[in-house]
């Protein structure tokens, strides 16, 4: 009986355990999809001003 209750003790205290890492895992990979959603949105203001301004120069050229 006690050697059931010992094993049964070890079990709960490893999905414990698991519980947090898998915790600590969700808390820094939500920051990484956080980072990169910034950089996303960076990344694609610089496209747009990019663009703008590509299409600025082309107005610019003359006609063939």
């Amino acid at each position: 009986m006690d050697g059931d209750l010992s094993n049964l003790e070890q079990k709960i205290e490893k999905v414990v355990a698991f519980c947090q890492a898998l915790r600590e895992e969700n808390r820094e990979l939500r920051g990484r999809v956080a980072d990169l959603e910034n950089e996303n949105q960076a990344l694609s203001g610089k496209i747009d001003t990019t663009r703008v301004r590509l299409e600025a120069l082309m107005d610019r050229l003359p006609e063939p």
